[in-house]
């Protein structure tokens, strides 16, 4: 009990910015070599974030109450509130110069609002979007259509599910990676790859705190690979470097490129990074890649009102969930590409080899 109160204080001194230099220095280690106490740090800060929003919440509430039993109610209604039957004359007598009034105002204001894109679909309340697509309502293309009837057979079910994001392989024989926040709530999921064939996968870990889930492919159907052609960066990359994702924000592969902006994610996320790319709903899940062909980060989310401000968990606290897992809780043994056959390619090349290991991913 001593020994956890203990960690709690550390922690709070951590994330408040009360350690010397060189604690801070000692703790970071920590971190890096302990993926339970990383953990526990990334969980807390969330905890005290929310905590502290609820707390000025409630404070504001505090304040416009106690505002409201300062005033005289009954005294404002008799300055303010007009003499009725003053207010019927007047309204037999200027009705018309007041419905015409209003009706050029009305018109005012949505012109107006019309041109602000206030009506605009996208329009949302909150300044970040995770990028899970609804799917339930969308038709898929002719082409993909034909592409299922004519060629290889889907193995399963055949209506486009309730939700969609993107994962990839991690392994050869059958481990794909994606967003928890996309697979949350789900009965059922299929991953399908860019040839149309679905398999059943499983979800055999999920991690919220680091928005990672953990499938494996359970389809009778599914060849194991012969090896995965990427590898997964240990480092921090750098700002500036180029990086680009291939997922499904549609029915059909995307590739979108970019460039590393900052090594926090939003609202100071330092679980993740900043990214200068345009992702969609369906990115979620998605990898991020290097020049080199390294997966150094997983799609989670976008910033709304900045155009091309994006989000990725960084590829080390990928392999800090991974660590996490335990190994007895699987049924085979998950077992990371140590080579990467990516290195030296062109962008085409790199994305041609690569897309097969990546995957829609359709929640039911």
């Amino acid at each position: 009990m001593k020994g956890d109160i203990e960690l709690f204080n550390k922690i709070e001194a951590y994330l408040k910015g009360e350690m010397s230099p060189t604690e801070h220095a000692e703790f970071d280690e920590l971190r890096k070599n302990n993926p339970e106490l990383d953990h526990q740090v990334v969980a807390h800060h969330n905890f005290v974030s929310q905590l502290t929003e609820y707390g000025s919440r409630h404070q504001l509430k505090a304040d416009m109450e106690d505002i409201h039993s300062q005033l005289d109610i009954a005294a404002i209604e008799s300055e303010v509130v007009p003499n009725t039957v003053q207010v019927k004359k007047m309204w037999g007598k200027y009705r018309f110069d007041l419905a015409i009034a209003a009706s050029v105002a009305i018109l005012a204001v949505l012109s107006t609002l019309l041109s602000t894109g206030f009506f605009a679909s996208d329009k949302n309340t909150s300044n970040y979007s995770a990028l899970r697509r609804e799917i339930n309502s969308l038709k898929r293309s002719q082409n993909a259509l034909i592409q299922n009837i004519n060629d290889k057979p889907a193995h399963g079910p055949t209506n486009p599910g309730q939700f969609g994001g993107t994962g990839f392989a991690l392994t050869a024989n059958g481990y794909v990676v994606t967003n928890y926040h996309v697979i949350e709530g789900a009965d059922s999921v299929y991953i399908q790859n860019s040839a149309g064939e679905s398999y059943k996968v499983k979800t055999v870990y999920a991690d919220p705190v680091y928005d990672l889930a953990l499938l494996q492919i359970t389809d009778s159907a599914f060849k194991p690979f012969n090896s995965v052609p990427y590898s997964i960066k240990k480092n921090t990359s750098d700002l500036g470097e180029e990086i680009y994702t291939v997922g499904f924000p549609k029915d059909d592969i995307v590739f979108s490129k970019g460039s590393l902006s900052s090594k926090t994610g939003y609202d100071g996320d330092t679980t993740a990074y900043q990214i200068d790319m345009n992702v969609n709903p369906g990115n979620s899940g998605g990898p991020l890649f290097d020049n080199r062909g390294n997966v150094v980060g997983v799609i989670k989310g976008k910033q709304l009102k900045y155009d091309g401000a994006a989000f990725a968990i960084k590829s080390g606290f990928l392999l800090k969930a991974l660590e996490a897992i335990p190994q007895d809780s699987l049924t085979e043994k998950l077992t990371l590409s140590k080579k990467n056959s990516l290195t030296g390619l062109s962008r085409v090349e790199q994305v041609k080899k690569m897309r097969d290991y990546i995957f829609i991913v359709k929640v039911y």
